[in-house]
Parts: structure tokens; sequence; C-alpha cells
């Protein structure tokens, strides 16, 4: 069997395949991609992947035995159908038996935030920072918040497939409704979408993210500084949850909201005041791996 590891990151609209020249040397030796075309259906969703699969195959010279691949949503442990995925058309599905039908080999399946930590906390940062870290803490804040956790370098899914699903915590109530049915989740308070949606609530008009963020540097708007204070009060509350619950040795913050620097310094001293501590010592890391943490999670799932 060659040591190769052989990954695919199932988007919305593009599905993007990665060969790595093996678990401990990540180099990357074929990389490509093709459009999902989700509108077309579940099978086409599967053929689309067997494309992707025959043609790195073809390209990379190597026939592959098994398949990591990164989804949106997640593989529900008991029924082994999807569940809470954004390509509609994936839940309620037998995803990873259906594929594994199609592709002849077996499937190794993780949602693209448990991806995200596996590849930050085996190839990315977290190596840089701390080579010998147990445990660490993979977060997504963008227009949805998520999580993943990995331990010795494995990620952890979990009894009900929803290890490191912080977004879905009770925060506050002000956050409002919740698509999961819940109210006030971690979700609708940090995540951009929620964050855009608290600054017209207060202000009576819109703001993409990235100019309430300036504004609040250029403190040329109280409504501005009003959203960011807010976000860096509730992340400290929201991550000294997960603190206190796991202690993970690092924390990766991906997303768009993860580039506003002052989490790093202003959103950390607000964790403190909430961590069961004296002092706070968790390293807290910008992702290192950009839009390829996805596709070399899923790789790393086979490794």
């Amino acid at each position: 069997m060659s040591g190769k590891l052989f990954g695919i990151d199932l988007g919305g609209t593009k599905i993007e395949g990665v060969v790595l020249k093996s678990a401990i040397a990540p180099e990357v030796l074929e990389r490509m991609r093709i459009p999902t075309e989700a509108h077309k259906g579940y099978e086409h969703i599967i053929m689309q992947i067997k494309t992707l699969k025959e043609m790195i195959e073809e390209k990379s010279g190597t026939s592959f035995s098994t398949l990591g691949i990164g989804t949106p949503g997640a593989l529900d442990p008991a029924t082994q159908t999807m569940k809470n995925s954004n390509t509609t058309a994936l839940n309620g599905m037998p995803f990873k038996k259906d594929l594994e039908d199609a592709l002849g080999i077996p499937i190794k399946i993780a949602n693209d935030a448990n991806c995200f930590a596996l590849a930050e906390a085996t190839m990315g940062a977290v190596p840089d920072a701390l080579p010998n870290a147990e445990a660490v803490f993979g977060v997504i804040l963008g227009t949805g918040v998520g999580g993943g956790v990995v331990i010795h370098n494995k990620l952890i899914n979990g009894r009900h497939g929803i290890g490191g699903e912080w977004g879905h915590n009770f925060l506050d109530e002000s956050g409002g409704p919740c698509y999961c049915g819940l109210s006030g989740c971690v979700e609708t308070v940090l995540s951009g979408t929620g964050l855009q949606k608290y600054y017209k609530t207060i202000s009576g008009t819109e703001k993409k993210l990235k100019d309430i963020y300036q504004a609040y540097l250029d403190n040329s708007d109280p409504f501005s500084t009003q959203t960011i204070e807010r976000l860096i009060t509730y992340f400290g509350k929201a991550i000294a949850y997960i603190i206190n619950s796991l202690d993970p040795d690092a924390i990766v913050l991906g997303g768009g909201v993860g580039n506003i620097d002052v989490l790093y310094t202003l959103g950390v001293e607000a964790a403190q005041k909430h961590v069961f501590n004296d002092t706070l010592e968790t390293l807290f890391l910008k992702p290192k791996l950009g839009d390829s943490a996805g596709v070399f999670g899923a790789a790393m799932l086979v490794s």
C-alpha cells in the first residue's frame, strides 16, 4: 500500500481533492477541483466525487485503497445517515455507504470543521507553535460557528457525531432564534451573520463585518464599538466554557470572524475572567493553512 494520503473536501459549490506524500511528510503531490453541481441531486454529487477520484488516480499514477472526505454536516453514528448539512441533498441519506458502494473502497468521513481542526493540529499552526500539544480545539467563526477536538493527533467525533459543536451551546438570549430550533446559541451571537444582525438592530442600518471592525478601530462609529465590544465579551464567555471542559493546549481560530485581531488580545483577557484557574496559558493561534485546511484534514483522516 502506498504511503500517500488521499482526501476530498466536499463543498456546496466545488469538490476539491488532494494527494499528500505521507502523514509524516504532508507534501502536496496532486491537487484538483471540479464543481459540485449540487442542484442536480444526491446521486450526481456521488458521481462527481467518483469522477474526481478517477481523475486524481490517473494523474497521480496511484490507485487508492481508502479515502478521507470532509463534508458539510455530520454522519450520525446511530443511523449512519447525514444530518445538519447545508448541502441539503445529503441530509437523511446513507452517504458513507452509498459512496463506498460507488467507489469500491472504505471511506472515513468528518465534517468540515473537524477537518479544519485536524489539519491545523497535525500540519498547520499547532506543530509550529507547540509540537507536543496533546489537546487542540479548532474553531470556525464564520457565517456559522463550529469546532473540532483533536487529542494526540486523532479527531474526536463523539458518540453522536457532534464532537466540538460548541456553536449550539446556549450563550445569551439576545442572540435570538437559531436555525437549530433553540435560541441564544453561540452561533447567533458570535457568527459573522449574528454580528451584522446585531449591528443592524442597534443602528438601524446594515454594515459588513469588515467595515464594522474598521470603524471600531477608527473609533468612528459608536454602534460598531458596541458590536465589537459585545463580541469580545461573549467570545470570552463562550471559549472559557471550552477551556474549563477540555483544557486544550491550543485553540486555533478560523473563519472570517477569527481574523479580528482583538480576539487574540482583549478576547483572551475576557476569557480569563471565566476560566477556572488563576492564569490562562492556552495558546490562541491564527490558522496557517487557509482554505487548504479542509482538504488537508480530509486526507489526514486516513493517516
